[in-house]
């Protein structure tokens, strides 16, 4: 926060604390939003630092985006299948649900055939849908409801019906938020028609062009946490509208970022929500701003470098590749190729069908390449019946080391 919460300045008895709120509330630059927290109007300061913030968004998302432009389209996929099993392994995490990237991965592999009603499908498939062109739409409550029951109400209709939202479109009844001690934080809105009207508030701010894209999102994400219209699943399908919002405006990437780096500073986002929550803090979410538009910030600084170090470590393998075992023949030389940047880039390996289609070869041919290269390098994973593969970087090292 770049200057003292309202909270902060009335429990430090503060004298000028009205007068900042007044100062606040009524500058030029002060963004007034059609909705109330408690008894008080909204409102956001256009501070410095959420300047800065967006800046500085804008010009790592241009090298995550020239970093990318340079990578192969199937690095790029492996990549990102990783990135989307690592960042529903969190999005679970953070609410005390257990996943495992097996668990995970076999869904993904194959979504087509799997059932609706079994846990995560609903969550595999909507993130899995990011990498494409799909466009989703946060118009009316409708959509949120869609985006919620794409997710989650045939999995919780089959495990914990009771869960299931029992009004027209959100939950009928009160519903409270609890810490790890069990202790109330924070109670949803209810009933249901303050939900709705909330919520028509809140997709209001999100579609207002006049308000900065990155500024209505994280208004948008603070919002949905604040009303809570379901019994189950909240954070969730928040953290995956907030993901699908930022990759329609940045690197597609950023979509499978957000929950790790939240998982990473979850006191900060929990303390930016209780600050704003309270009522003394008078409906100023510029803390809440600044903060989320601050993971954001780190996500992609930590894409880059990730990025950055993976396609360095990637060329040093690859100038390295005439130092292994039979890599004197061109396609062992691409296998190995291949081989390393499965290493690397992706969740479990390159798959025999990748391998047949990057190679161009026939499946016998891929096959005795593949014995070709010593049983010490290379690893092999079997997922649902199909084999991957990827190169042991470290038994690589042993003969980098000794060549």
């Amino acid at each position: 926060m770049s200057r003292k919460t309202l909270k902060a300045l009335f429990h430090m008895g503060a004298k000028e604390y009205k007068t900042e709120y007044d100062n606040r509330y009524n500058d030029a630059d002060t963004i007034h939003l059609s909705v109330n927290i408690g008894e008080n109007a909204a409102f956001i300061c256009q501070t410095p630092e959420i300047y800065k913030q967006i800046i500085s968004i804008e010009r790592l998302d241009k090298g995550v985006e020239s970093l990318t432009n340079t990578l192969p389209q199937l690095v790029i996929s492996q990549f990102t299948s990783k990135c989307l099993i690592d960042e529903i392994l969190l999005t679970n995490n953070i609410e005390g649900v257990h996943s495992t990237r097996k668990e995970i991965g076999e869904i993904l592999q194959d979504l087509s055939t799997r059932d609706k009603r079994n846990r995560f499908v609903g969550l595999v498939a909507k993130y899995a849908a990011l990498e494409d062109d799909h466009t989703m739409s946060f118009k009316s409550c409708q959509d949120i409801r869609k985006v919620y029951d794409d997710i989650f109400y045939e999995e919780i209709k089959a495990t914990d019906p009771d869960n299931l939202p029992d009004g027209e479109l959100f939950r009928r009844s009160g519903v409270e938020v609890q810490s790890a001690t069990q202790k109330v934080i924070h109670k949803g809105i209810s009933p249901e028609s303050k939900i709705i009207d909330s919520m028509n508030q809140s997709l209001n701010v999100l579609n207002d062009d006049d308000i900065d894209i990155f500024i209505r999102i994280s208004v948008f994400h603070y919002l949905f946490g604040y009303i809570h219209p379901f019994y189950d699943g909240n954070g969730r399908t928040s953290r995956f509208i907030s993901s699908y919002l930022l990759s329609r405006q940045l690197n597609p990437l950023i979509g499978f970022r957000l929950s790790y780096t939240i998982k990473e500073n979850i006191s900060k986002y929990y303390k930016a929500f209780e600050v704003c929550n309270d009522p003394h803090n008078k409906a100023e979410l510029t803390p809440f701003v600044e903060m989320f538009l601050n993971l954001v910030e780190i996500s992609l600084q930590q894409l880059l470098e990730t990025l950055e170090d993976k396609k360095f470590k990637w060329d040093y393998y690859c100038q390295r590749i005439v130092s292994l075992p039979n890599a004197e023949k061109t396609d062992i030389s691409h296998m190995y190729e291949l081989l390393i940047q499965a290493a690397l880039f992706s969740n479990i390996g390159i798959s025999r069908e990748e391998l047949l289609n990057e190679l161009q070869l026939s499946e016998n041919t891929v096959r005795s390449r593949l014995k070709l290269i010593p049983a010490n390098l290379l690893i092999e994973n079997r997922q649902r019946g199909r084999k991957y593969y990827l190169l042991d970087l470290d038994a690589a090292d042993k003969i980098f080391e000794d060549s």
